[in-house]
């Protein structure tokens, strides 16, 4: 044989034996080498008058993503969580949302309380294509390709709150919320609700967001003598709010209080005394006597102490957590587009019952249920909607044009903010 042609055949054996042992090799070191792991944002304010009600989500969240790495993390990756404070400030939620996804390079970020702080972060999900879970009730009037709702939309918690109400309470409401988009907007849905039942708002009045003087507001509930309160006040507010409303004799079984923004861990913290008797509307209540909810109480004080309580935003701010996990094992990456296209196949069995996103619209369905708080602060269920309702982000009273042509009103009046200056 020529020489030349062994010579060709050899260098050809060797080529290969080196190309595969290489090939072999790194495969290898690739199987024992720790894999990067998939960092993630959780964007909450720890500061300021919404702190009382974002904490306890950060908490959650975290949880939720300890028992997944303690699991072996997601396709063998450990998930790093990067926390910041939003400081209860519109624009802070903003930068923070952008530094996420530029300098840390997350993979998805949760977060965001108020619909201010979430309509201040949209535009910058939407210019990076990125990815927001959002696990509080909100107004509606809204669906992002880049946003997953894991809270409820108005006719998950608003709409059903109020027609229970006039069923059991009383026709004769006084709308009482914090000033910024979520309270406004909820009180034109409950205005459209009131005049198909032929209701009747009594009042309507605003505090700013963090404000103490609640005043003025209470004298007028106790002029006009509603048969409801309806309650959009968010934070700290609420302290002094019911505190007025117990000086001056409005008690719950004089005029109760229906509120959408109060749940168990605000109770922990601003004391059961002054609203034993009063209701909220939400999905999840810490008194659901299913074993997914029991087991999930039980690590939740095991890890933060028996003192603690659990309710719905921190319970959406877990299961959007394992939802989003969900999505990266099916993609089989964390590849915000392809995790994006995952997750609108997810379903998850949560301590509130089975969730589903609506492949539609983003949002999740949920079951919608109304309590009466208890003296120990915790809740009695009064009504279920007993099985998962479909979301509905835009209520049907108005067409899509006549709710964003609301939303561009509040948006210029408070001159580019999504809430009144205080």
């Amino acid at each position: 044989m020529n020489k030349k042609i062994v010579t060709i055949i050899i260098s050809s054996i060797l080529f290969l034996t080196i190309g595969w042992y290489v090939c072999f090799q790194s495969e290898f070191i690739e199987d024992i080498l720790p894999k990067q792991p998939i960092k993630v944002g959780i964007l909450h304010s720890l500061t300021g008058t919404m702190a009382i009600s974002e904490r306890p989500v950060v908490d959650s969240t975290l949880m939720a993503i300890e028992e997944i790495n303690l699991q072996g993390g997601i396709n063998g990756r450990i998930i790093e969580p990067v926390v910041v404070d939003g400081r209860s400030d519109w624009p802070t939620f903003a930068e923070e949302a952008e530094g996420f996804i530029v300098e840390e390079k997350v993979s998805v970020v949760f977060g965001c309380w108020t619909s201010a702080s979430r309509k201040t972060v949209k535009p910058v999900f939407e210019k990076y294509n990125h990815l927001l879970f959002y696990p509080v009730q909100y107004e509606g009037l809204e669906s992002s390709k880049n946003i997953i709702y894991t809270g409820a939309a108005p006719n998950q918690q608003i709409i059903p709150a109020i027609k229970w109400c006039f069923d059991n309470l009383g026709r004769r409401f006084f709308l009482v919320g914090s000033d910024y988009v979520f309270p406004r907007t909820a009180n034109e849905i409950i205005k459209d609700i009131l005049a198909v039942l032929e209701g009747e708002a009594l009042g309507e009045e605003y505090i700013p967001l963090g404000s103490d003087d609640v005043d003025e507001v209470v004298q007028k509930i106790r002029k006009a003598q509603p048969d409801v309160i309806l309650n959009t006040i968010n934070g700290d507010s609420n302290i002094h709010f019911f505190k007025k409303l117990g000086e001056v004799g409005i008690t719950s079984e004089k005029i109760p209080t229906m509120s959408f923004s109060i749940a168990e861990d605000e109770l922990r913290v601003m004391g059961a005394e002054h609203m034993v008797g009063n209701y909220a509307s939400w999905n999840y209540f810490q008194c659901l006597d299913t074993n997914e909810n029991r087991e999930f109480v039980e690590r939740f004080k095991e890890k933060y102490g028996s003192h603690r309580v659990t309710d719905d935003p921190m319970e959406a701010g877990y299961f959007g957590v394992k939802l989003w996990a969900q999505a990266v094992r099916d993609a089989g990456t964390d590849d915000v587009d392809k995790v994006r296209k995952a997750v609108k196949n997810q379903s998850y069995s949560a301590s509130e019952g089975m969730v589903y996103v609506d492949s539609e619209n983003n949002h999740v369905w949920k079951t919608v249920r109304i309590g009466v708080i208890r003296e120990d602060g915790q809740f009695k269920i009064v009504w279920s909607s007993e099985k998962p309702v479909r979301p509905v982000p835009y209520p049907v009273y108005r067409s899509r044009s006549q709710w964003n042509g609301f939303l561009q009103y509040l948006y210029e009046s408070w001159g580019g903010k999504w809430a009144k200056s205080g």
